[in-house]
Parts: C-alpha cells; structure tokens; sequence
C-alpha cells in the first residue's frame, strides 16, 4: 500500500510547532444572512423541499461564499481547512430527498477548498495550506433508540452507517484531500463504521491518508466540550 506523501510533511512541520485547525463553517455561513434562493441553483429551482440550512449545498449554489470563508481562515493562520461537507452523506442528505447529488456535493466542496487553498499558497509561498475531508457523524446515531417506547429500535443499521461513510471518504480521496477528518463524532458505534469505512477504503484503493477523528461530549455539567 502507497503511503500518502502528507504524513512526511505534516511529521516534518509538528517538529517545529503547532498546525491550527480552522473553526466551524456552519457559523461564518450565518452570517451571510442567506435565504432559500441561495440554497438553490437551475437544477434545484423545482425541487419541492426547503433547501435553507443545507449548508453543503453551497459549494454548488453560492461556491464564492464558501471560498471565501476558507480563505479568510487561513490567513487568520488556520493551516488545515475542512471541506464543507459536514452533512455530504446520503444519509443526512435524506432529509432533504438529495441523496442523488451527493457525489456531486463532495466534489464541489473539495474543489472550492483546495481553490481557496492555492491561492493562499499563491500569495504567501511559504505556506503549506492542507485541505482536510471532512466526514460528518450524520443525523442518526447507531447506539441509541429515538423511540424511548422501544428501546431496541435504531434508526440506522451499522452497515448503512458504513456504507455511506465509504462513499462519502472515497470520494474526498478521489478529489485529492490531503486528510480525512472523521468529524464531530458524538456516537462511538458511529466513529467505529466511519473508521471501518475509511479502512476499506485505503484498502481498495490502496493509498493510505492521515487520518482524524473529532469527538463532541458532554461532561456531568452538561456542557457540550
């Protein structure tokens, strides 16, 4: 199996320091003040869900907008940016009847980052700027019933769970993500399909990419950490 040549580099730069990772998408998106409109394009016009929220959707509709949050958070020092695909998987993607663009989600996401990476590393040559691919948790979770009448009920097989994991990582790796970031996990079950997925993944394709995973918890106060 080929080794990804950005495990080297990123070995190479934590010698020296810190790498920063930039912040949340979700909030520089709010304060665009968008509306429906923005969320969709010719091919969305008919489509007969409200699209607002679906912030992935922007990497198609409004690519500027996103491009340009990436770049300012990298001149703010971020070296790592993470695609805007929080929700690019069919499964969360469901709720919005889309699951038949989200190849094309993906895709857009990863080129709009690494645009907005080029041209920072245009401008500032001493930069390495890296785009990571980022694998949300979904909107379902594999260890917990929502129905506390039945508590043996799960809205998602672990196997669906990988399955659109694997889509969603293979694609990023196709578009030429530097990193996959396993994204905001709140479930364990759903981290461990995630992981499975991308393993498969690195398997078959047979380049293997640093990988990240992000954990959101709550400690005994309550508080989301």
């Amino acid at each position: 199996m080929r080794t990804s040549s950005t495990f080297a580099e990123i070995a190479e730069l934590l010698r020296h320091r810190h790498l920063i990772l930039d912040g949340g998408m979700g909030t520089m998106i709010q304060t665009y003040k968008l509306e429906e409109g923005d969320f969709r394009n010719d091919a969305l016009r008919g489509h007969d869900k409200l699209l607002k929220g679906n912030n992935d959707l922007l990497s198609i509709t409004r690519p500027e907008i996103v491009r340009e949050i990436h770049k300012k958070y990298l001149l703010a020092g971020s070296d790592v940016i993470e695609t805007n695909t929080f929700s690019a998987t069919t499964i969360a993607q469901a709720d919005y009847a889309l699951e038949g663009i989200v190849d094309e989600i993906n895709r857009a996401s990863v080129r709009v980052a690494k645009e907005a990476a080029a041209q920072v590393m245009a401008e500032q040559p001493k930069r390495r700027c890296f785009v990571a691919g980022a694998i949300g948790p979904t909107n379902r979770t594999a260890s917990l019933s929502p129905d506390v009448n039945n508590p043996a009920y799960r809205a998602v097989t672990f196997h669906q769970l990988e399955q659109a994991y694997y889509e969603q990582a293979l694609t990023l790796a196709q578009e030429g993500v530097d990193i996959l970031l396993v994204e905001t996990i709140f479930d364990t079950l759903n981290a461990k399909a995630a992981l499975f997925a991308v393993e498969r993944m690195f398997q078959e394709t047979g380049v293997r990419l640093p990988v990240m995973v992000s954990v959101t918890i709550t400690d005994q106060s309550g508080r989301t950490l």
